[in-house]
């Protein structure tokens, strides 16, 4: 990480453009666990919401996403990486769980069919 006063000039020694996200949670130890769903669909219509990720470990110990982001299009067979955090660290994941919401009170419910996900952490790729 970078000291937060400092953060702009190391950044910007890249002759890159650059982008930096820094995301803290509310609690101590102020830590969040960030990951990449990237994830394709097969519905044949175009769905628009958010998806909340949950995950949990082979204790039952789970977790669930804490997004604070634009909602996502889905369209048939289109790859669509989301950025996602977590306020606790799960090692060793058993089951992952999607909700797909649209947030709108009117209207039908709808599906969201999946047909491959991939969970990415990001603070520790190796897993």
């Amino acid at each position: 990480g970078y000291n937060a006063d400092r953060w702009k000039k190391l950044l910007l020694r890249n002759s890159s453009p650059t982008k930096a996200y820094f995301d803290t949670s509310e609690e101590d130890p102020f830590c969040m666990y960030n990951y990449l769903l990237d994830i394709t669909t097969w519905n044949k219509s175009i769905r628009r919401g958010f998806i909340k990720v949950k995950i949990t470990d082979y204790d039952g110990n789970s977790v669930e996403s804490e997004m604070k982001n634009e909602a996502s299009t889905f369209q048939q067979y289109k790859r669509v990486k989301i950025l996602t955090g977590f306020y606790r660290d799960i090692e060793k994941i058993s089951k992952i769980s999607l909700t797909f919401s649209t947030k709108t009170l009117i209207g039908p419910k709808q599906k969201l069919r999946v047909l491959q996900m991939k969970l990415k952490s990001l603070n520790n790729p190796e897993r």
